[in-house]
């Protein structure tokens, strides 16, 4: 890697941040971009090899069937669901250009669960990074639907979590940047 690249590629994780998907316009990212993504997502550490993730992409033709999903999951374990609230499941699967919901899929195996979970983590991870190397803004949200039974079960397993909703688009305004913490403050020396 030369100096020039390095500082590219350093320069690129200096300024990756999250974009609101409600403020995400087109264009999105194709099919192909979205699939070159996953393989760079893939690319991230995973002890034993087991692959504990995967990838659903929900595609604009399929973002009704969603928001219905998500609506009838919503009227189904909050007995007060509000009508601003079920709107709420409406604009949650319409935002964004693309949508991919990310599933922790732990393997049996002797690799701790923890170390299959921190892996989707780092996977996740990487689809931000990609997206953002690619142009695009990205953003990781979790919200009641990542716990929700009903809308885990319309896309794994029970023995599978959702670790997010990763929405990408183009920015359709100058993005915020948020404090961040203090090196100093996270950064400590063992002294044994």
């Amino acid at each position: 890697m030369t100096f020039n690249d390095r500082s590219t590629l350093l320069s690129h994780l200096q300024t990756r941040r999250s974009g609101k998907p409600r403020d995400m316009v087109a264009p999105g990212p194709s099919d192909a971009e979205i699939d070159q993504m996953i393989a760079i997502a893939a690319r991230t550490p995973d002890h034993g090899k087991l692959a504990p993730w995967r990838f659903v992409v929900i595609p604009q033709d399929r973002r009704a069937a969603f928001a219905a999903l998500l609506r009838k999951a919503y009227a189904d374990e909050q007995e007060q669901a509000t009508a601003a609230q079920l709107e709420a499941c409406d604009r949650f699967a319409h935002e964004g250009q693309a949508l991919i919901v990310v599933l922790s899929s732990p393997v049996e195996s002797h690799i701790p669960r923890w170390e299959q979970t921190m892996s989707t983590g780092a996977a996740t991870m990487n689809l931000l990074h990609a997206a953002h190397a690619m142009g695009y803004v990205a953003s990781w949200l979790t919200g009641w639907a990542a716990y929700s039974p009903q809308v885990r079960d319309a896309f794994g397993s029970p023995h599978e979590t959702i670790a997010g909703f990763v929405y990408i688009g183009s920015p359709g305004r100058p993005l915020d940047e948020r404090p961040r913490p203090d090196p100093a403050r996270v950064r400590t020396v063992w002294a044994g």
